[in-house]
């Protein structure tokens, strides 16, 4: 398989060239955001800046406009990358998106927790904010064609979709490997200063364990001996690094309905699966289930960034423990949908919840599942 997969974000990102503000790319690490950018940069003269580079990070710390000149020279394209690891990088991009008219500036980062924070206040109404995740279904098939994204779809819900994953197959486990120890918690240990890494390790493993379950942090804080603010503060980190999500529940007026539950789910099934070092066929696994709303769930997170369709997700429980996996609200309008691996007879989404919120029901499984990661061809 050819290394470059295209991406979705390719066309939007160049659409957004010299329009006079900075242009910001945030993702985990690994997922292509560099060569993304550089694609899109082909053919042009750019300054490159790499933020994980103690260098360029001593440079361009407490640099005022008149240093800022001299790094950017007669370059109209600036692209810093691991934008997160410079010192007031807020600062800095405000500088060159309000002084440096002439001047296109490019961020890309790994995680949320540094630069958007910093950015969102210095750069408002002067970015715009992409995200960019492991590759998409849609992707990859465009890519290798509808019979081999078919064929790969179990080996997809158990090693994931990232680049270097689906570009080294035969070592897909170490790859995995490579990621979960050294990318993975770069920026959350990094950007937070936390002493006890073996602790986020044992709370991704329980993360990872509980998916597809709802999450307890009083549970969460008595086995990992650490009080409730500092899991929720922990969680908060790691979705920063855009390593989990969470999915809230959804109630609006019915007194059955369990409110300010959550869920978490991981964004890429590989990283979930190698965190509890359980790589195996999914006819030997008991967690099948939980695997595929994962990666269904993650693949429709892609899709609704990717273009830009703006909806809340949720889940839904009653305390008789009526279910329904994901919603979406759309402008007011419910769509609940049901996953099974494999449907067996008539699955029903529960008629109270479609009756009371005048909603749409859709059971998704491996037959139509496409639909559902896909957008719509017009």
């Amino acid at each position: 398989m050819g290394i470059m997969i295209k991406r979705d974000l390719y066309k939007t990102l160049n659409s957004k060239f010299n329009k006079g503000k900075a242009i910001v790319l945030l993702g985990p690490r690994q997922v292509g955001k560099t060569t993304l950018i550089k694609k899109c940069l082909a053919g042009k003269d750019f300054l490159f800046l790499n933020g994980d580079d103690p260098e360029i990070r001593d440079l361009l710390e407490n640099a005022g406009v008149s240093k800022l000149k001299a790094i950017i020279g007669k370059n109209t394209t600036v692209f810093i990358d691991e934008a997160q690891r410079i010192k007031d990088i807020g600062l800095i991009a405000k500088m060159i998106t309000d002084q440096f008219s002439k001047v296109q500036l490019i961020l890309s980062g790994s995680s949320a927790l540094e630069i958007s924070h910093s950015t969102q206040e210095s750069l408002t109404g002067r970015k715009f904010e992409y995200h960019l995740f492991p590759i998409s279904c849609e992707e990859f098939e465009n890519h290798v064609g509808y019979i081999e994204a078919s064929a790969q779809l179990e080996e997809r819900l158990i090693f994931g979709m990232y680049p270097d994953v689906l570009n080294n197959r035969s070592e897909a486990r170490d790859v995995l490997k490579q990621l979960t120890s050294s990318y993975l918690y770069k920026d959350v240990l990094s950007l937070t200063g936390i002493k006890k890494p073996d602790l986020l390790d044992k709370l991704l493993k329980a993360l990872a364990l509980q998916l597809g379950s709802e999450v307890s942090y009083n549970e969460l804080s008595n086995m990992l001996q650490i009080d409730k603010a500092t899991v929720s503060k922990y969680i908060d980190l790691l979705e920063k690094a855009f390593i989990v999500f969470r999915l809230n529940s959804f109630s609006r007026n019915q007194r059955n309905e369990i409110k300010n539950n959550r869920k978490i789910y991981f964004y890429d099934n590989g990283i979930r699966n190698m965190i509890i070092n359980n790589l195996n066929p999914l006819d030997l696994r008991t967690d099948k289930g939980a695997l595929w709303e994962n990666f269904l769930i993650a693949e429709r997170i892609k899709l609704q960034q990717y273009n830009q369709i703006y909806t809340n997700n949720y889940f839904w429980r009653t305390v008789q423990k009526q279910e329904i996996d994901f919603v979406e609200d759309s402008n007011g309008q419910l769509t609940a949908f049901e996953f099974k691996w494999k449907r067996k007879g008539s699955v029903k989404i529960p008629s109270a919840f479609l009756r009371e919120y005048n909603a749409i029901g859709q059971v998704i499984d491996k037959d139509n599942f496409r639909e559902f990661v896909r957008k719509k061809q017009l």
